[in-house]
């Protein structure tokens, strides 16, 4: 797509993006919710989890909450699950520690991991938090090992909480019998929805500011439109409003009407 709709409303930079800076996140009470959850978690050594369809901000709000940890006091370790074994699992964890092994054994790179995690926070006095998105892409042998990665000291010192993230049946894996101990752990739970449309209103217009528009180029109809588009759902309200802009700079509309948003919509999924 070409970038003129972006002169052709004085936008200073691409509009909707999907990876907003920190200071860039419109805060909600939904992300409050999930931020507090995050933090009771953290505090405690713990698990939290957070849910959600695809394209809810589960990332989002994943970045908003780990961003408060500063990086002097806190080693954020944040991987993407992937459907492998277990031995994948820890092998992503140590990468992301900068200790990257090819063993096959799974004893020793629980005895790195451990040994890693304990150096961090009694040697450089440093508070470890694990971070897995995708987590519903885990197999079921995963969530049943998994928690033993969290025992330190015969299980006495929280010292490695996980933050889970995945869509609604990450749930429903955490509910069958050998995930049960993993489950245990966790202390908090978030679930994240598609936004109403006064709250998709809002979202629409703060984009639209952090772009360098004051201006509200959607018309209610075109707003209405996204919202019962996208289901309320901000990935995809994202590229629909990005692609009505499109569509009503080339129908040279200073404004954005339904109209432009079903034009958009024929060009997703």
């Amino acid at each position: 797509m070409k970038e003129t709709y972006r002169a052709f409303f004085g936008l200073e930079r691409e509009p909707f993006r999907s990876d907003p800076g920190f200071n860039d996140i419109l805060e909600t009470e939904e992300l409050k919710g999930v931020r507090d959850r995050f933090d009771y978690a953290v505090r405690l050594g713990a698990i939290a989890l957070v849910t959600g369809e695809i394209g809810s901000g589960k990332s989002t709000a994943l970045r908003y909450a780990a961003a408060r940890l500063h990086p002097a006091e806190y080693q954020t370790v944040a991987v993407t699950a992937v459907a492998g074994s277990i031995l994948e699992m820890y092998r992503l964890f140590l990468a992301e520690l900068g200790l990257e092994t090819a063993s096959s054994s799974r004893a020793f790179l629980i005895r790195r991991i451990k040994r890693e995690v304990a150096h961090l926070v009694c040697e450089k006095k440093m508070k470890v938090v694990l971070i897995i998105d995708e987590a519903s892409l885990l197999r079921l042998e995963v969530f049943a090992e998994l928690h033993t990665i969290c025992q330190f000291e015969q299980d006495s010192k929280p010292w490695l909480p996980i933050i889970l993230a995945g869509q609604s049946h990450l749930i429903d894996k955490l509910m069958y019998p050998g995930s049960r101990p993993m489950a245990s752990r966790i202390v908090a739970r978030s679930h994240l929805e598609g936004v109403d449309r006064k709250q998709m209103e809002a979202y629409l217009k703060h984009h639209l500011q952090l772009a360098g528009v004051a201006t509200h180029l959607f018309e209610e109809t075109a707003v209405t439109a996204i919202h019962q588009g996208s289901g309320g759902l901000f990935r995809k309200a994202n590229h629909l409003a990005r692609g009505a802009l499109i569509a009503a700079a080339q129908n040279q509309c200073t404004t954005v009407s339904a109209e432009h948003v079903r034009l958009a919509s024929t060009e997703l999924f």
